[in-house]
């Protein structure tokens, strides 16, 4: 017995929400790992390495040049990365869509 063709995908219909939102979950859970090692590295590297996060640094020490001066364009980039990375998963998906009803 043949299988029908498959139908083609709706820009609206669940399974298109469904992918694109699944996807969009995988991006953000790495964007939280990639923040989350981020925000636990500093203590832990001030715990185990404190020489190393003592030394001075453009006049700070290290840990403060990192907690001061670097996290934040550090979030600025992890957020830059987000919303081009979501954009380019949601034109992608409604390309795919797109695609598929034209067919």
């Amino acid at each position: 017995m043949r299988e029908p063709p498959p139908s083609p995908v709706d820009a609206h219909s669940d399974a298109f929400l469904t992918r694109l939102m699944r996807d969009q979950l995988k991006l953000s859970i790495a964007c939280a790992l990639c923040f989350a090692v981020a925000l636990v590295a500093l203590p832990l590297m001030n715990y185990f390495q404190p020489e190393f996060m003592a030394q001075r640094v453009f006049g700070f020490t290290l840990t403060w040049l990192i907690l001061g001066v670097l996290f934040f364009p550090f979030v600025w980039i992890i957020s830059f990365v987000f919303i081009q990375r979501s954009i380019a998963l949601e034109n992608a998906e409604a390309k795919a869509a797109q695609d598929g009803q034209s067919k």
